[in-house]
């Protein structure tokens, strides 16, 4: 391509190639990690998790909760919408977030009927597709996940018996769980348009998600903070 081109280019999507963020898409981040952030509070409201806050912090545990879960809404859900959002602008796309009012509500009301449906809304891409470009965006919201859940793993077993595996260990089930979700080949999750682009990438991917959720869920040992 000649030099006109990406100047044309540049011109019309202002950001070509770099991250970049409206006031608008801030705005969207901002309210649905706040409305998360509170739906995986109520959530975890009663239980175990609780009383450990319950017994580790001088002042209220719902403080102490929710401080924590809004760490892990940005670092699992908003990093999982980020990799699409930048994947897509490398390669010259209109990319932002944006979130969905009834999918905010939702979320609000499961959370308080003891499981969480989260839906708070979804990246929006507009420009020149095709399905190798499609595979690689999509794939790059669920690949966060599977790093994120290693993270979690290795904290996890580097922290049982001290009070931070309940972190890493909410960190590790969270993700396992979005990247397996995600990776379901049915439209409109991510694992479709991946599957429809490379099967063998797909397969491989599907198989990672699996084994960490197989670890996560029977293999590992009983975090700390339940004993």
């Amino acid at each position: 391509m000649n030099d006109d081109y990406y100047d044309n280019l540049q011109r019309v999507n202002p950001g070509y190639g770099r991250p970049r963020f409206s006031k608008t898409e801030i705005r969207d981040i901002l309210i649905s990690i706040l409305v998360l952030s509170v739906a995986f509070t109520i959530l975890y409201r009663s239980g175990s998790i609780l009383e450990f806050f319950e017994r580790k912090t001088d002042f209220s545990p719902y403080i102490g909760l929710f401080l924590m879960c809004l760490v892990l809404v940005v670092v699992s859900f908003m990093f999982h919408e980020f990799g699409h959002k930048f994947v897509a602008q490398s390669y010259g796309m209109w990319s932002e977030f944006r979130m969905w009012p009834a999918g905010l509500v939702l979320t609000l009301v499961t959370s308080m009927i003891g499981f969480l449906f989260a839906s708070p809304g979804a990246v929006m891409i507009a420009g020149s597709m095709n399905a190798e470009k499609n595979g690689k965006i999509s794939i790059a919201g669920p690949a966060v996940n599977m790093v994120l859940c290693a993270i979690g793993i290795i904290g996890w077993l580097l922290t049982n018996g001290s009070d931070f595996v309940i972190f890493f260990y909410l960190l590790t089930s969270l993700n396992a769980m979005l990247a397996v979700f995600n990776l379901i080949p049915i439209p409109p999750l991510d694992g479709s348009k991946i599957l429809a682009w490379n099967k063998v990438i797909w397969g491989v991917a599907i198989g990672i998600a699996a084994a960490e959720f197989i670890l996560m869920r029977f293999v590992l040992p009983v975090p700390y903070y339940y004993i």
